[in-house]
């Protein structure tokens, strides 16, 4: 792909996703937690260390020809602080001289930098969470301190990059996993904190750099959670600038940042608009894209633990997740009792007429069978409160779903929606739902749920569907190794095939053969 078209597909890609501000942020929405959520001003930046928001670094390098140079006025209104720079060729050039200074320290070195950027995080969790919630108007500051935790103490640092070693009479061979050097990464903004330690503990365990180019709409705050984790770094006798942002993140920054000869890798987390752009860069791409997971439940489950299970999930920060349970299909003989416990659990139950309304609100175009629709931005990530008073029903603050009752082809069944409307449709018997799941997925391999005692339809759906995680009697986010054994990520790449993303994943193998030698025994 040349210059001009890999330059219009990502124009074209951004208007898209509206990598401007946000549409839905006029609304406003009441947290967990009781704060509002919406158009309200970011939080005072308590408890942080002063040298994380101010002492902005200086220029590590001129930018390159066809950077973007700001006015000085518009560089004094943008976020400043560690690693934080207003031109992608300076970032670029403080990562790249900073991976070079970080793979000559040694891998003691290296794990002890990994934990002070896990303790900065988690001392700064629910500060994030609380920025994060306020500054992109979707989900909730108690969800979003979970999800900033869980990768913070989770995901896996220096341990998982091993060598392995093969001997035999023909003497010795080392294989050891080296860094790429300085990747790219776009972050969404439906995780925008929780992404950015989940990826910097992998990369920087992997011996690389990163600059990071966050969804516009969550700037500030993606922002922030780099230029914590940079302070971190140095403090621990890291570097400088392992790990830089763009102060302003646009169309333009991404172009460059996705064909710049010094990126080595990209790592992608978005809808399928941006992962496209990112695979006509001819570079490596490590991609997450969208998903729709279907839930399945059949007659052999235990119903309780299986509408507790779905509600919670699917509640997760406001469904904005992308692996949230986003329509359950349930066996026709155990539906009822489902939905009374989804409603035990926390579920609001939509009558027709309002699910014909939420359905008209939440859909700017309708899906169907074999075909996702178009959903109204505005309600993304919003609470099931606001979007039911949009339609003229009041819930109480702790209803954590509207659930719906609705035909296969309806088009929410078909959607994903990323807000916390769940359908649920019925079928004859497991296999017929096993079958629609795989439909209604959408062939996109990204995550599925089943609920059976039955160990060969467990086995059925997990291989039919073929998904990069498939949890078996649980909510979605115990695949993330919340409630289930394993490691969190919040890249998800099943594009690209890498599945979740940790520190081996951003390193390439290279091997070393000795003839003859080194054996022992």
């Amino acid at each position: 792909m040349d210059k001009e078209n890999l330059k219009q597909v990502i124009a074209d890609v951004l208007r898209e996703i509206k990598l401007d501000t946000p549409a839905d942020t006029p609304l406003s929405s009441t947290s967990e937690q009781g704060s509002p959520v919406g158009n309200t001003a970011p939080p005072a930046a308590t408890g942080i260390p002063s040298d994380a928001v101010s002492n902005p670094p200086a220029a590590a390098g001129k930018a390159p020809s066809g950077s973007i140079t700001l006015p000085e006025a518009a560089r004094k209104a943008l976020p400043q602080g560690r690693g934080i720079f207003p031109t992608l060729g300076e970032a670029l050039s403080a990562a790249h001289k900073a991976q070079r200074e970080l793979v000559e320290l040694g891998l003691d070195k290296r794990r002890e930098i990994i934990a002070a950027m896990r303790r900065i995080f988690l001392d700064n969790a629910a500060m994030l969470a609380e920025q994060a919630a306020r500054e992109t108007g979707m989900g909730s500051p108690a969800y979003k301190t979970l999800k900033n935790q869980l990768a913070a103490e989770k995901t896996p640092g220096v341990e998982d990059v091993q060598p392995a070693v093969f001997t035999d009479e023909h003497g010795l061979t080392l294989v050891e996993r080296a860094p790429y050097g300085v990747i790219g990464t776009i972050i969404p903004s439906t995780n925008p904190t929780s992404t950015v330690v989940c990826n910097a503990i992998g990369m920087i365990s992997g011996g690389n750099t990163a600059v990071f180019n966050p969804h516009p709409a969550a700037r500030e705050c993606s922002a922030l959670a780099v230029s914590l984790l940079a302070e971190a770094i140095e403090k621990a006798g890291g570097p400088a600038n392992c790990l830089t942002v763009m102060a302003e993140p646009t169309i333009a920054s991404a172009e460059e940042m996705m064909r710049h000869p010094q990126i080595a890798l990209l790592a992608v987390t978005g809808g399928p608009g941006v992962v496209k752009a990112a695979m006509g860069s001819g570079k490596k791409v490590i991609a997450a894209g969208p998903g729709n997971p279907p839930c399945v439940v059949d007659e052999s489950a235990d119903i309780e633990k299986a509408g507790a299970d779905i509600v919670h999930g699917a509640g997760f920060d406001h469904n904005i997740v992308c692996i949230c349970e986003k329509e359950v299909i349930a066996v026709d003989s155990i539906a009822d009792a489902l939905k009374s416990a989804m409603l035990a659990s926390g579920a609001y139950l939509l009558s027709a007429e309002e699910t014909r309304k939420v359905t008209e609100l939440i859909l700017i175009k309708p899906g169907g069978p074999g075909s996702e629709g178009v959903v109204n931005k505005k309600y993304v990530g919003k609470s099931p409160r606001l979007i039911a008073s949009h339609i003229g029903v009041y819930v109480p603050d702790d209803v954590r779903v509207l659930l719906c009752e609705v035909p296969i082809s309806h088009p929410l069944m078909w959607t994903e929606q990323l807000m916390p409307v769940l359908p649920l449709t019925r079928v004859k018997d497991a296999d017929a739902a096993i079958a629609l799941a795989f439909e209604m997925e959408h062939g996109c391999r990204h995550t599925a749920m089943m609920h059976s005692r039955n160990i060969d339809k467990l086995s059925a759906m997990a291989r039919l569907m073929n998904c990069s995680l498939f949890v078996k009697n649980g909510p979605c986010y115990a695949g993330l190794g919340m409630g289930g054994a394993g490691f969190p990520s919040f890249t998800i790449a099943s594009p690209t095939g890498e599945g979740l993303t940790r520190p081996h994943t951003f390193t390439r193998e290279r091997r070393c053969t000795l003839v003859d030698r080194f054996r022992i025994v």
